[in-house]
């Protein structure tokens, strides 16, 4: 009993020495790229953490999703480990299967576990424009068990072939959008942003469940669908090409039955 005692405060110090190296605005390397992590409040140094893996936005660097105002926050801060890659020259090579940054995302998740004790049954993916479309790109080829893929203004080809699926796909995007066009099907088809998925997973007819608000500022109108393997939601707002307040950690206080 002893030494079983012994190796796990072994194991416990060794993350804990691993941990203290990088977190927050100081990044964590893998090879000769890097990565950020944010640990949620409250954690008790102990419990697995379900992770968010969140691929930012042309342009942008990991630092900021550590400390951004419509990630970093509610169910995300308080429950969730946050891991930010950076992607080269502020981009992600998402627009061919086997891209590098797909190695590079589960390289960095592998790191991460030699850090913190992880839950593999609820690792989320999430990733904003073209962060978005790496995030479809990740869980489509990755050999990540995803629970949800929580996608913000981007996606890929909805003609694309997917090997894997996450156990839930969630999807938001503007119909104003002036960055990345709403992706609209035929006859204005405003579903077909994740037509892909209803297909793959094996949905069935979607069930409007209305409007509702995460702010008052904005409405969403959100279609839903049960699936052979899963379940997919499309939320549609009127507005362009943003973040909207909470929606990331919303879907993931969903997700986890928090919410």
């Amino acid at each position: 009993m002893t030494r079983l005692f012994l190796s796990a405060l072994l194991c416990l110090v060794g993350l804990s020495a691993a941990a203290a190296e990088c977190a927050g605005q100081t990044p964590c390397a893998v090879g000769d790229r890097s990565y950020h992590l944010r640990v949620p409040d409250g954690w008790d140094g102990v419990s697995p953490l379900p992770v968010l893996l969140h691929f930012h936005g042309w342009g942008r660097q990991g630092s900021l999703t550590v400390r951004h105002g419509r990630i970093a926050v509610g169910y995300v801060a308080e429950h969730v480990l946050l891991v930010a890659p950076n992607g080269l020259n502020g981009s992600w090579a998402f627009r061919r299967p086997g891209s590098r940054d797909t190695d590079f995302a589960e390289a960095v998740l592998a790191d991460v576990a030699k850090r913190y004790p992880i839950d593999r049954q609820n690792i989320f993916v999430s990733g904003y424009s073209w962060g978005a479309n790496m995030a479809w790109r990740f869980v489509c080829e990755s050999r990540v068990a995803v629970a949800g893929l929580l996608a913000v203004s981007g996606t890929l080809s909805q003609r694309e072939t997917c090997a894997r699926a996450p156990r839930e796909m969630r999807q938001v995007f503007g119909l104003g959008d002036g960055v990345l066009a709403f992706p609209m099907g035929p006859g204005g088809d405003q579903t077909y942003p994740v037509a892909l998925w209803r297909q793959r997973m094996g949905c069935g007819e979607g069930v409007s469940e209305g409007a509702w608000n995460a702010r008052p500022f904005l409405t969403f109108e959100r279609t839903r669908w049960d699936c052979a393997d899963g379940k997919v939601v499309l939320d549609v707002h009127p507005g362009g090409h943003f973040i909207p307040h909470d929606w990331i950690p919303i879907q993931v206080g969903e997700i986890l039955g928090l919410r």
